[in-house]
């Protein structure tokens, strides 16, 4: 199930200039997902990283990453209900940076789920080589600002 920008949207709570992902074209939840993040010379961060010659951070590949990941902990029902976090990061490794132009093709694989907890493989490419590599390990909550919602319509 492929997910546009208006999608992505609906799904991950991140906004601009925070939200890293433009298109998700496969999605299994709690399996799967490979999407793109379109990197710009227009990024708010190559101002400073690096002048002169801008790279993208490598924790924002990671971010980049992680918000793909996210997607996967939750079925399509739970993104208005859950919020994920980010909760580690193990085995990361930069080979190569990411610079204006390029196209990082992103993928995430459960490696592992439980109840509140989960772990993706991570990866992202640029051209076929690859960028950046991770395990990411997530937990998932109750979105509380729903319940707080809820009950403030309740006593209109």
């Amino acid at each position: 199930m492929p997910f546009d920008a208006r999608q992505i949207l609906e799904v991950l709570p991140h906004r601009y200039p925070f939200l890293l992902i433009d298109r998700i074209v496969e999605h299994e939840p709690y399996k799967r997902a490979l999407g793109y993040k379109n990197v710009t010379v227009n990024e708010p961060y190559f101002q400073g990283h690096f002048p002169g010659n801008p790279v993208m951070p490598g924790v924002l590949m990671i971010e980049a990453l992680a918000q793909l990941g996210g997607t996967v902990m939750l079925t399509p029902g739970e993104y208005r209900r859950k919020l994920v976090y980010l909760a580690g990061v193990d085995k990361a490794k930069f080979r190569r940076p990411v610079i204006p132009g390029d196209q990082l093709l992103m993928k995430v694989e459960v490696l592992w789920m439980r109840k509140h907890i989960g772990k993706v493989g991570a990866t992202a490419k640029v051209e076929g080589q690859l960028a950046v590599s991770a395990e990411l390990m997530f937990s998932i909550f109750e979105d509380q600002r729903i319940d707080l919602m809820d009950a403030s319509v309740l006593h209109i």
